[in-house]
């Protein structure tokens, strides 16, 4: 069934990163809280891997910060990047506000800023289901990387299973996310994935 007249829901809607940035770290909007729950967990499993202190790293897709002041809490040296520019500053203000010495650039994943040999370890999560070019976005990061350097992400599967949790679920039924955050057809097979890594040089681990 079909109605004449009414608008389409807009997919992959990035709008929603500035629209709540004025109350990032307030705790009043339940899904930012969401996200700001998932970054210990997160940070667990890349605690196995590599000890941050005084390690160059980048948050990739950074939104207002939560991801780049708990790395700058581990030692690192951090810089956080991401389109959403009133996000970046909410992100800046309170780094300012808690004394993280913390760089914030507004740009996309597609075309970082920075020279090649920049950073030890790319962090991105809740990001690669969103980008226009993932191969694009794959090299830059790996430009960008010195020799040896580690390359941290989470992203979406694309199947059924997922579309259910995160679509049907979490932005339809418990509206944990807002209507439209994601676009079903961006997620990503790990095969896909995959080979994408190793097109960019990457060596996949686990």
């Amino acid at each position: 069934m079909s109605y004449r007249g009414l608008p389409a829901m807009t997919r992959n809607d990035l709008t929603i990163y500035d629209d709540v940035a004025a109350q990032w770290w307030s705790d009043d909007i339940r899904w930012v809280r969401t996200l700001k729950a998932m970054v210990p967990g997160r940070l667990a499993f890349f605690d196995r891997k590599i000890d941050w202190r005084d390690k160059r790293v980048l948050d990739l897709g950074c939104a207002g910060g939560f991801m780049a002041e708990a790395l700058c809490e581990r030692g690192a040296i951090v810089t956080g990047i991401d389109p959403a520019a009133q996000a970046i500053d909410a992100a800046r203000e309170h780094a300012e506000l808690d004394g993280h010495d913390i760089r914030y650039d507004v740009g996309k994943g597609e075309t970082l800023p920075y020279a090649d040999d920049s950073f030890d370890a790319v962090v991105c999560v809740d990001v690669l289901e969103h980008v226009e070019d993932l191969d694009l976005v794959l090299s830059e990061v790996a430009r960008t990387l010195v020799p040896g350097g580690m390359f941290f992400f989470d992203t979406i599967n694309r199947n059924p299973l997922a579309r259910f949790a995160t679509i049907t679920m979490a932005e339809d039924i418990l509206r944990l996310l807002p209507k439209g955050t994601h676009d079903p057809d961006m997620f990503i097979k790990p095969g896909e994935l995959h080979a994408a890594l190793g097109r960019a040089g990457f060596v996949p681990g686990r």
